[in-house]
């Protein structure tokens, strides 16, 4: 019985400095870490995403390359400029024993009329070229929209998943002071002391995970919206209203008419029939026309006025490889659309898939289903204390508690993306279909 008891307070003086070294180390690593913001302002989702809508720096790229689309137009239908033409010399004519000396000069004005067709040609590729940017910029305005909604619920979930992480290790440490400073007497209460000392180490690693998680959001965040990226902020509590999608049908027929690359791919391609024919009248001639004025005062005074006309001979260039080149990038333009509506199908297909399922999972929630798991792990805590549940039950549902927390959230952001992506491809709104039906969660 002596050395047992030798051995048992061996064990608890073990116990007692285990936990104090991570005591310890809780408190210095908790030290080391910034403390939070408690200052920082709370934002709305809506007034979030209009904020990087507005200030985001890369739009002004879209905006100087729908500039450039402009100032293109305007150059396409711009005459040339004329060209004045002047020379003088001197003149020597001999006729017989006379000889007679002057100054000879011309002057004339010369302007190049392009071959009929060629600039409402090059004004309508110019137009295309205005088309494409303004799609490109709104492509960008809604995608980044999309994403500022996907990075303000990861925030928002970073911080929930935080907040419950930190709450049921706080109860874990609390618990493990009070028995450290119990005399354990058994191997039982000293093993569990171990079961809630490596579970508690556990959950302040999830609390840090979720705290990183919740700081990368926010950085990027804050370089979406042009803000400093050390400046602090939350999100209001977000809740998340799914309406069914419409049908596969109905979705492909809306992609075909809002879907912002398929119509740049039709741009590009009407572009390139404009360019196939204006490659084909870039082998007619150019004609310059001008009046000119000549004077000779050799002798006798001479003077010319007339009308000149020049142009090109196309014997050796009637610019058939541009003409060809042309017609192997409509060949391309037209590959790349098929392509293009292939493509949107399958992600179209996928994403319903991914949306219907994941809403599917959400109905199966009870509204108050989180809300039951923190009572049961409140409970549970209390009743462990006082002898009432075991070990296993206790800590098990602190860890239930947490994967519910996490699964809800995780689930309800692919559902989130999933219909994003959706409305990104298809350019419906969910929210505003009449044949859009809200996903009742079960009661």
């Amino acid at each position: 019985m002596n050395q047992l008891s030798v051995r048992l307070s061996s064990a608890r003086s073990l116990v007692v400095a285990v936990a104090t070294g991570i005591r310890v180390l809780l408190v210095s690593n908790a030290a080391e870490s910034p403390p939070a913001n408690t200052n920082a302002p709370s934002v709305a989702l809506d007034a979030l995403v209009a904020d990087v809508v507005e200030h985001n720096p890369e739009l002004n790229f879209y905006r100087a390359e729908i500039a450039a689309a402009k100032g293109e137009r305007r150059t396409a239908a711009t005459w040339a400029n004329p060209e004045l033409f002047g020379a003088v010399g001197d003149k020597r004519v001999t006729d017989g024993s006379l000889v007679g000396e002057g100054v000879a000069w011309s002057v004339s004005v010369r302007q190049t009329f392009e071959w009929p067709g060629r600039i409402p040609l090059r004004k309508a590729i110019a137009n295309h070229q205005m088309q494409l940017a303004e799609l490109g910029f709104a492509q960008f305005k809604a995608a980044l929209a999309a994403r500022t909604r996907t990075l303000a619920y990861n925030l928002f979930a970073a911080q929930e998943k935080a907040a419950a992480t930190k709450e049921v290790a706080h109860r874990l440490q609390e618990l493990r002071e009070v028995l450290v400073q119990r005399d354990p007497a058994g191997l039982t209460p000293q093993l569990e002391t171990r079961v809630i000392e490596a579970t508690e180490l556990t959950l302040q690693r999830k609390a840090t995970d979720a705290a990183l998680a919740s700081q990368s959001a926010l950085v990027e965040l804050n370089q979406l919206r042009g803000a400093p990226l050390a400046d602090a902020l939350t999100v209001q509590p977000v809740k998340l209203a799914f309406n069914a999608a419409p049908e596969a049908d109905a979705l492909f027929a809306a992609a075909q008419t809002n879907n912002f690359e398929l119509q740049m791919r039709r741009v590009e391609l009407e572009q390139q029939g404009f360019k196939i024919s204006l490659a084909k009248k870039d082998g007619y001639p150019s004609v310059t026309v001008g009046p000119y004025l000549s004077q000779e005062s050799a002798g006798d005074r001479e003077q010319q006025v007339g009308v000149g006309i020049s142009l090109p001979l196309p014997l050796w260039n009637r610019n058939k490889g541009n003409v060809e080149t042309a017609q192997a990038r409509q060949r391309q333009a037209e590959t790349s659309l098929y392509v293009t509506q292939r493509d949107l199908q399958r992600r179209i297909i996928e994403n319903a898939l991914t949306y219907q399922t994941k809403l599917a999972e959400i109905g199966k929630w009870r509204p108050d289903s989180v809300d039951e798991f923190r009572k049961a792990a409140e409970l549970a805590d209390r009743h462990y204390r006082l002898g009432a549940v075991p070990i296993t039950t206790y800590v098990e549902l602190q860890k239930q508690y947490l994967e519910a927390v996490n699964v809800l959230l995780d689930t309800k952001r692919e559902a989130l993306d999933a219909g994003q992506e959706l409305q990104r491809l298809t350019g419906l709104d969910f929210g505003q279909l009449q044949s859009a039906k809200p996903v009742e969660e079960k009661k």
